[in-house]
């Protein structure tokens, strides 16, 4: 199994137009995503519900994970986007 750590760099962290970029780009990744605070449970990385449950603000570290054919190069991308200000594109 992949895992990453990636920083959130968006000002509103993820939520709305950040967390609806990044959702898009799990669900265009060949393997399944999951999300995670410290502490918290894996969730579903391509649910925008879950996302917003997850309460990651500017400056949370999350835990990406993925496992299959793609996972490295899939997680490698999204910490990529995470670790971007989308608020200011």
């Amino acid at each position: 199994m992949a895992e990453r750590q990636a920083t959130i760099a968006s000002s509103s962290g993820l939520h709305a137009r950040p967390a609806k970029l990044f959702v898009q780009a799990v669900q265009s990744q060949p393997v399944s995503v999951t999300i995670a605070v410290d502490g918290g449970p894996d969730l579903n990385a391509g649910s925008i519900l879950s996302l917003m449950g997850l309460g990651a603000s500017h400056g949370t570290v999350v835990t990406l994970k993925a496992e299959g054919d793609g996972a490295d190069a899939a997680l490698d991308e999204l910490v990529a986007l995470l670790e971007t200000d989308l608020d200011a594109q």
